[in-house]
């Protein structure tokens, strides 16, 4: 199995923290975020990397190499310009391969065991579906939310069922085919995507209740640092083996 790492974009609320680093080299627990990524991927069997990158993409490829000392296999996804989620993703198709791939963004940090992708996958495949999202409680800073969960399965309007909204975690499990629409090099948002799969109940999710953050500004990674390099937190240290 494949799985993507979105790392190409800007970070204009990271400033000034971005104006020399990309965002998935800031560090938390005495890694970078990125790094963290690499290591619980192989931990759950996947080794296949595809890493885009844009702004300040030369540090990821100098930083991480072709992903042997992490154990793992990466190749990379340049883009000129950063070409939002869905355009990034169609881009680096070619290096993805035919089947269903997991896509994690760069710059959250999350215990959802990334090895039930294995599984998602061969659902998708069973049912003909295209996307399989991993959704969270709210967090402050989004309180509206994105999505509903219904039965396993994503929806986008709130008067199919009475579940309230959650918030798209950035982890999701997705089919080649889900990007059909998106010509390679275009600039594209996943959400109408996710919408339009979800429309067509050909998109599944659940709800996560573990750990999350999306480190969108410097005071959530001052936050984030802080709980990983506790070691009462409870977070599993930086190389760590699949659980059963």
């Amino acid at each position: 199995m494949h799985a993507m790492i979105l790392a190409a974009g800007r970070g204009e609320r990271m400033k000034p923290l971005t104006d020399t680093r990309p965002k998935p080299l800031l560090e938390a627990g005495g890694q970078p975020l990125i790094v963290w990524h690499l290591q619980r991927l192989r931990a759950a069997g996947i080794h296949d990397i595809v890493i885009n990158h844009a702004w300040l993409g030369e540090q990821i490829e100098s930083a991480l190499g072709d992903g042997r000392g992490f154990g793992v296999s990466i190749r990379y996804s340049a883009e000129a310009q950063a070409l939002e989620t869905a355009g990034g993703i169609a881009r680096a198709l070619p290096l993805l391969g035919p089947e269903p791939f997991l896509v994690v963004n760069g710059d959250i940090w999350c215990d959802w065991r990334l090895e039930r992708a294995h599984a998602i996958s061969a659902q998708l495949r069973a049912l003909n579906w295209q996307a399989w999202c991993v959704l969270v409680d709210n967090p402050e800073h989004h309180r509206t939310g994105d999505f509903v969960l219904e039965h396993g399965r994503l929806l986008e309007d709130p008067r199919a069922g009475e579940q309230p909204r959650l918030t798209f975690s950035g982890i999701g499990v997705y089919h080649p085919s889900l990007f059909d629409s998106i010509e390679s090099g275009t600039r594209a948002a996943l959400a109408p995507l996710l919408r339009q799969a979800a429309a067509q109940g050909r998109a599944g999710a659940e709800h996560h209740r573990g750990q999350w953050t999306d480190v969108g500004t410097p005071e959530r990674l001052r936050e984030l640092d802080a709980r990983l390099s506790n070691p009462h937190a409870g977070v599993p240290p930086p190389d760590f083996s699949p659980t059963a």
